[in-house]
């Protein structure tokens, strides 16, 4: 991986759900009937080039105000396939900042993966792999859902570890649904705890849109510990999260990290800030929703937004 010379001070990584950006091709093996040309949310080719354009715009502007760089880092949701990948990186808004990508195919039956979007210049992939959530129904038939991704690389040549997340949803009940996500949690914390005894003092972020929010159990009692610190606990208020649903917001998109990014050494990486990613082109202008995110679809209604989550991100400082 070839290296500017000078390496810049600052650096965003990011996690944003691009609320269910499918292409238009119909794929036998999963259930995207509701996003094609011919359903009743009328899924066009010019909907979908609309949806890249403005994803790939919200991507390139994430961070703080007059940023002049998108971030080095952005985990994805709710991504089909390599294809809308591809087409992501290759927008005009994206391709001159050479982004590749790492995604696997996830048995989720919808089809919707998470991804990793990275910028060569700044990242080498070493390693990467599709962790599957194992749950089963009460009958103990496999309940398929959204694989975490690890990835491992350097970062300006520090080695860094990446979990990218999409936890099962509340659609049944938050209560009802909360030991799916449990269990997510556990099989992150296991991979955590693996690294930890292979590595000395590892830098690790997790990611994702864990659909719950930061005092949530799954988090609290079973991810975090106290080599792990949550900079989204402090950004969750009445006023303020990454997505709101009847009237009240949440923080389900979060980056967590280890705490050895609060240390000062000569090539790492320090956490400097934290954020939602809530600029006004990204919201609802006016009416009930006013301030909302500005979302694609509500319900089968077609408002061609952005998505229905804000993205959050984090800053590191590299220490020269």
């Amino acid at each position: 991986m070839e290296k500017n010379n000078t390496i810049r001070k600052y650096h965003t990584i990011a996690f944003y759900n691009l609320e269910n950006l499918f292409d238009t091709e119909d794929d036998q093996y999963v259930l995207d009937n509701d996003f094609l040309p011919e359903s009743d949310r009328n899924w066009t080719p010019k909907r979908y080039d609309k949806k890249i354009y403005k994803l790939s715009s919200a991507i390139a502007s994430i961070g703080p105000e007059n940023i002049e760089n998108p971030p080095v880092l952005v985990g994805v949701a709710e991504v089909e396939n390599k294809t809308v990948m591809n087409d992501l990186i290759n927008s005009k808004q994206l391709i001159e900042h050479d982004y590749d990508f790492v995604h696997y195919n996830s048995p989720d039956e919808r089809g919707i993966d998470v991804g990793l979007l990275y910028q060569k210049e700044h990242f080498e992939v070493i390693d990467s792999e599709s962790i599957p959530i194992l749950l089963y129904n009460d009958e103990g038939r496999r309940d398929f859902t959204r694989d975490t991704l690890y990835v491992k690389g350097l970062l300006n040549n520090e080695l860094i570890h990446v979990f990218v997340n999409h936890w099962s949803s509340r659609r049944d009940g938050a209560d009802e649904t909360a030991h799916k996500r449990i269990k997510a949690a556990e099989t992150v914390r296991e991979k955590i705890n693996n690294i930890q005894s292979e590595e000395i003092d590892p830098h690790i972020i997790i990611m994702g849109d864990f659909n719950d929010d930061p005092t949530s159990k799954s988090i609290q009692q079973h991810l975090m510990d106290t080599d792990l610190y949550n900079p989204m606990e402090k950004l969750l208020t009445i006023y303020k999260g990454s997505l709101n649903y009847k009237g009240e917001w949440n923080l389900f998109d979060q980056i967590i990290f280890t705490t050895n990014f609060f240390d000062y050494k000569k090539g790492t990486h320090s956490f400097a800030t934290a954020d939602v990613f809530d600029d006004h082109f990204l919201t609802q202008w006016k009416g009930k929703y006013k301030g909302n995110p500005f979302r694609t679809y509500a319900g089968r209604k077609y408002l061609g937004g952005y998505s229905d989550h804000f993205p959050v991100y984090i800053r590191l400082k590299f220490n020269a």
